[in-house]
């Protein structure tokens, strides 16, 4: 199968049940080896795309006045992530202080000594917020400035 060099670098990587079975093709036919080489390079290319795709709607479908520019703060002392997504996406996902403070009221008050401590309020929303803002699915989330996106994403569902 032939792909597109400009597709070929976005192809999904390997898994580990996809490799397992590239594996185990090994010793099959030539021509039944020819056709799972071919049909597990057709299966990534078309994930590429579907990745790709999604994301340019998951965009328009979520633009909001987070996309907008917006006049410095001088409030602002929360810093901006470091991940290379998130830099492409200057202030995406980050709360000044004042928005902070009005959303932070309508939070529900965390009653102390049931269970793991809460994962900073602040950090979860930035974090949802920058999902929304850049388009990315949740795996993509940069766990050092936003936290496990497990925790975000679970928080955006509730």
């Amino acid at each position: 199968m032939d792909i597109r060099p400009d597709l070929r670098a976005e192809l999904i990587p390997l898994t580990v049940p996809e490799v397992r079975r590239m594996v185990l093709v090994m010793d099959a036919p030539k021509e039944q080896k020819s056709f799972k080489f071919g049909w597990s390079l057709f299966r990534r290319a078309h994930q590429a795309i579907a990745r790709r795709c999604h994301r340019e709607s998951h965009k328009t479908k979520y633009a909001s006045r987070h996309d907008a520019h917006r006049e410095p703060d001088p409030d602002h002392t929360w810093t901006a992530p470091t991940s290379p997504k998130a830099r492409s996406h200057k202030a995406a996902g980050i709360l000044t202080n004042a928005e902070w403070e009005r959303v932070r009221e309508l939070l529900p008050e965390q009653q102390p000594g049931q269970g793991r401590p809460r994962r900073d309020d602040r950090q979860v929303l930035c974090g949802i917020l920058w999902v929304m803002d850049t388009g990315a699915s949740w795996r993509e989330l940069p766990e050092e400035e936003f936290g496990p996106n497990s925790t975000a994403h679970g928080r955006y569902r509730k």
